[in-house]
This record gives C-alpha cells, structure tokens and sequence, in this order.
C-alpha cells in the first residue's frame, strides 16, 4: 500500500544563519516561551565561519528509540518517526541515548523525552526555508 506522509526535512543547512527561530516557535507550539520545549536544536558547528547544525528527528522507518523503550511509551508514527506517551514513559534515558543523531531532546521538569512529531510549525517561521514540511510517499 502507497501512501503519503509529512516529514520535518533539513532543506539546506548552509543557508542556516543560526537565529534559532524554528526553536522558539517549536517551544512557543506547546505554549512556552523561549527554548525549553523545543523538539529542534541549532547549534554552531563550530564558530561561525562552519555554520550551523539543525539537529530534529529524522524519522527513522526502524527508529532505534521506540526499539530501546523498556515500558512501550514511543509507538511508530505511520510514514517513520515516533510518537511519545508521557504518562507512560519511565524517564530512563534510553531512547535519548539510542538516537545515533542526538535527537531526542529531554524535559528536565518533567523527566520525559521530547521527540519531533514533524507537525511543521517550525518550518513555518524558517526565514529562510532551512527546514520545511514534505510530502514523503511511503510503502507499508
């Protein structure tokens, strides 16, 4: 069966400039202001003169998170990626420490993961379309 799917895509990382927009407005999604809810991070890659690293789930079709989930609180999303259950998450850490992309972004408060469910808002305020929300065709 064909069928079609949104992913958050890193479009062109090089014309990132840093201003670290997408992560306010993630944050600002789950109605917090500054960064502390943001399911995307950008950091330097090392001074300005390297640019900058987008770092967001890159929804993995066998996502080595979900398969290190003691308690079964990340399930697939359909198209790759996961989703979260906080109510059943244990905090152990396990999932952050299995992203090989360092994707997994962690609440402290709560003691829970936050993982990207590529919803896109934070493509929408990317002045300059680093990241966007495509249609992704899948086979299941």
């Amino acid at each position: 069966m064909i069928s079609v799917v949104k992913r958050l895509s890193i479009i062109d990382v090089e014309r990132c400039t840093g201003c670290q927009l997408c992560m306010f407005a993630c944050s600002r999604r789950f109605g917090v202001g500054g960064m502390g809810q943001s399911r995307i991070l950008v950091r330097s890659a090392g001074g300005i003169e390297r640019g900058f690293v987008v770092v967001v789930c890159r929804a993995c079709l066998t996502p080595p998170c979900l398969k290190v989930c003691p308690v079964d609180a990340i399930s697939q999303r359909p198209g790759g990626g996961v989703i979260v259950d906080p109510s059943t998450c244990i905090g152990c850490h396990r999932c952050e420490e299995a992203c090989p992309f360092g994707a997994v972004m962690w609440d402290q408060a709560m003691n829970k993961p936050m993982i990207c469910f590529h919803c896109g808002y934070c493509s929408q305020f990317c002045p300059f379309k680093v990241i966007a929300l495509e249609e992704v065709t899948t086979r299941s």
